[in-house]
């Protein structure tokens, strides 16, 4: 008679029994199994039969399977396909652009296909070690709740950035996506809010420049601002949709250096500036809030712009930001 695995209502057959001081053979001709399957069930995990609990003893069941499942994952049986997933996570690929960017790299090797899911499945039941923590801290990181909204605090009182111009007269093909050219920008914040680190990033392309500040003045952020934006092609040099953050208040400085129009989103808008704000997220991937960003170099920054415009976007069909810009130029 073939073995095969006992079952919720047996576990619990065997805790309530055990409760009522029956013994293992007791319980072995009621459920019609033998002696050894229940002495191997009740001292599985250091139990005994005064602590034995059937929730318990399922769980530690459960976690048992989904062992054996994975020792037959194609991912673990796969060197291959386990190496281009780990190298990807740690470039801090999503499982999703891992998944749809292998498609096209591999397009004639139906071994080479892996869903996201799959991924996720797998690295959560890698036995515990470094292996798992490196992998696990290339995810992306979002918060586990809410933060509640301070309401009812009276706002802190700015002064207006002189000759704005605001987003609601800034052109319809910026918005539609249609032309190329037209930025968001911003500040990450660093630690103790002593530092920061710029970011630009093209709402077409999705290609993003990262700007090493030396402070957040509004001369220092207009100048490493222009610096970078002079290096792109003419006709990559549009417009710029910006917060009413004072380091922008050199804006008319920055427009005759670049001629690149600056729009001002809203105050407390930053949807606005959406393209921008995901990419933030992204960027924090790699430096998390709390960086001193003084202490980080120039080319441990540009490095990470290189990862970001080098990684598939799915907004972008999977395609890269790389890829999409150089194609308008080709």
């Amino acid at each position: 008679m073939s073995y095969h695995r006992l079952s919720d209502d047996e576990r619990e057959t065997i805790s309530r029994m055990l409760a009522q001081g029956c013994s293992l053979r007791a319980i072995a001709r009621s459920l019609e199994r033998a002696v050894s399957a229940i002495s191997n069930e009740v001292g599985a995990g250091g139990c005994n039969r005064y602590l034995y609990r059937a929730a318990r003893a399922h769980r530690r069941a459960e976690r048992h399977a989904r062992k054996r499942k994975y020792g037959k994952r194609k991912i673990v049986l796969s060197t291959t396909l386990r190496s281009y997933v780990h190298a990807k996570l740690r470039l801090r690929w999503s499982p999703e652009e891992i998944a749809h960017r292998i498609v096209e790299e591999y397009s004639d090797d139906m071994t080479m296909r892996i869903a996201p899911e799959t991924i996720y499945a797998y690295l959560y039941v890698l036995p515990k070690g470094a292996l798992k923590k490196e992998l696990l801290a290339c995810l992306r990181r979002e918060r586990k709740r809410r933060h509640k909204r301070h309401r009812g605090e009276k706002p802190v009182v700015e002064r207006n950035i002189e000759d704005m111009v605001s987003i609601e007269e800034r052109p319809a093909e910026v918005a539609d996506r249609i032309v190329p050219g037209h930025w968001e920008g911003d500040l990450l914040i660093g630690k103790n809010r002593q530092s920061a680190l710029g970011s630009l990033v093209e709402r077409t392309t999705r290609t993003t420049i990262l700007v090493p500040l030396k402070n957040r003045t509004a001369e220092t952020v207009r100048k490493a601002f222009a610096k970078e934006a002079k290096k792109l092609p003419k006709a990559m040099r549009l417009s710029m949709t910006y917060d009413q953050g004072r380091e922008m208040a050199e804006h008319t400085l920055f427009t005759k250096a670049t001629q690149m129009q600056v729009y001002f989103a809203h105050k407390a808008s930053p949807w606005e500036r959406g393209t921008n704000e995901n990419t933030n997220g992204l960027v924090r991937q790699f430096f998390p809030k709390g960086t001193d960003f003084s202490k980080i170099s120039r080319r441990a920054v540009k490095h990470v712009q290189h990862l970001l415009n080098g990684r598939p976007r799915k907004v972008l069909n999977w395609a890269t930001p790389y890829e999409v810009f150089h194609q308008l130029f080709r």
